[in-house]
């Protein structure tokens, strides 16, 4: 299974807060987190590489992305928004982190507005297992915490996820659905929520192990591929009809 790890990296090159948490970057934590679970085949991506670090040969053979953007959605090229909305149609897990709720792919493939509350107060976030049946769920406890987080707060504009991991509760005494679990296509969607840039989110255990899991949730399974074709002669046969 082979992995690709995108961010815009940004932030780690412009605030200096950013830089001491993640001096080589978002990705290059989140990849490390990765290896330690034994995922090993891991690239990366960035917003300014050309094609975005996503050309055909790099998204030919990712099973599983991972996306963290935030402040540079619109540079996002739409023809590379297509060609990873199609890899998830046909089959690529896509996991989109914390702000890349308000990407281009994530906004496409809900339909929806995909808004939401937020508040920068460092407050603790806590994160309740809503279906510990659940792959993603696997090897946690009933709830872990992240001491300092910004904080995302319903209503947020969504479909109704197919399974809803986690809920998180902030010390403000806000609620959000937090790992929310979709089928598009032959792929599989996980949304995660905590991550922001200037909190060491990405470094602690429990992330990583939801992380992944996800990963291994999220890669491509080979049930059949269903054509959209006029099935001109059924299966059974069927008595004459007239009009």
């Amino acid at each position: 299974m082979h992995i690709t790890v995108w961010n815009e990296f940004r932030h780690e090159k412009k605030n200096p807060k950013v830089i001491k948490v993640y001096p080589d970057g978002i990705h290059k934590v989140i990849a490390d987190g990765l290896h330690e679970h034994g995922l090993t085949d891991v690239g990366t991506a960035t917003l300014d590489e050309p094609e975005h670090g996503l050309t055909d040969e790099v998204l030919a053979k990712t099973d599983v992305l991972i996306w963290w953007g935030h402040m540079a959605h619109d540079e996002v090229k739409d023809e590379i928004v297509a060609k990873v909305h199609q890899r998830v149609l046909e089959g690529m897990g896509l996991i989109v982190l914390h702000s890349g709720h308000f990407s281009k792919i994530f906004k496409r493939l809900m339909g929806t507005t995909c808004n939401l509350k937020w508040r920068e107060a460092g407050e603790k976030e806590r994160f309740w297992v809503m279906n510990p049946a659940h792959p993603i769920a696997d090897g946690l406890n009933d709830h872990f915490e992240l001491e300092h987080e910004e904080m995302y707060g319903e209503p947020f504009g969504i479909p109704e996820p197919d399974s809803l991991v986690f809920v998180s509760w902030f010390a403000g005494g806000d609620v959000f659905r937090s790992g929310c679990c979709y089928y598009r296509g032959q792929g599989k969607v996980f949304y995660f929520r905590p991550g922001h840039e200037t909190f060491p989110t990405y470094y602690n255990k429990d992330v990583r192990h939801v992380l992944a899991n996800a990963v291994n949730w999220a890669a491509p399974t080979h049930g059949p591929k269903i054509p959209v074709v006029n099935a001109k002669v059924p299966l059974e046969p069927l008595p004459p009809y007239e009009d």
